[in-house]
């Protein structure tokens, strides 16, 4: 259920992006493409986000609790926040083609193992068919734009994916170690510091005590 309401923002904010791709390119037939595209996006999302709020009433009257996996894979495809207004018409259309395929590849295991619920495995089945469409409709138009240069920048957008990946893959590994290692601050650290002040202030006399003189001497 998270998950769809995750796929559900996921492709409503892509299809924003791809509206705003048919904005700025100066080609028309690319310009209808997006709009199409965009408005495909969006139904998706609302495909989801009715399952999500179907699946919520079940749950909420099962009693049953939730569980949230967001962390497990991130949702859907989106646009990974791409500047579109700097991007040309092939770096727009090579990102748009790696990002559909590499969906299609996730709801196709969605799809697959849904047995169990048919209802959302049918929304997976029907978005896949606009999925294969858009995969086929961006590289075609990659081929059309860039016949020159179109592996090259299918590669440079499937690095950039990669390195997307990364960064989310080490910023929270980054946060799983600051925890750990403050945890270990918190309860061995603080605690091992506390006992040594203690046993030291034990040590030390109550009340004043005489210094020696030496110590209050002055060097002048």
């Amino acid at each position: 259920m998270q998950k769809l309401l995750r796929f559900s923002e996921t492709e409503i904010g892509g299809g924003r992006d791809i509206l705003r791709a048919a904005e700025v390119t100066s080609d028309p037939l690319l310009r209808r493409l997006y709009m199409l595209h965009a408005v495909d996006e969006h139904r998706h999302g609302t495909l989801f986000r009715r399952r999500a709020s179907a699946l919520l009433q079940g749950t909420l009257a099962a009693g049953a609790p939730t569980f949230r996996a967001d962390w497990l894979s991130p949702g859907g495809h989106g646009l990974d926040e791409l500047n579109v207004a700097n991007e040309s018409d092939d770096t727009m259309l090579a990102f748009l083609h790696v990002a559909e395929k590499s969906a299609a590849a996730r709801f196709t295991i969605y799809r697959d193992v849904l047995h169990s619920d048919p209802a959302t495995q049918a929304i997976f089945e029907e978005i896949l068919h606009d999925e294969m469409f858009h995969m086929n409709y961006t590289l075609s138009q990659l081929l059309r734009v860039s016949p020159d240069r179109h592996r090259w920048q299918l590669w440079r957008a499937r690095l950039t994916r990669l390195w997307k990946a990364y960064l989310r893959l080490a910023t929270a590994l980054a946060g799983v170690i600051g925890t750990a290692i403050l945890t270990i601050q918190y309860f061995v650290v603080l605690p091992l510091f506390a006992f040594l002040a203690k046993r030291a202030e034990r040590r030390e006399k109550t009340g004043w005590h005489p210094v020696a003189a030496g110590r209050n001497a002055s060097e002048y």
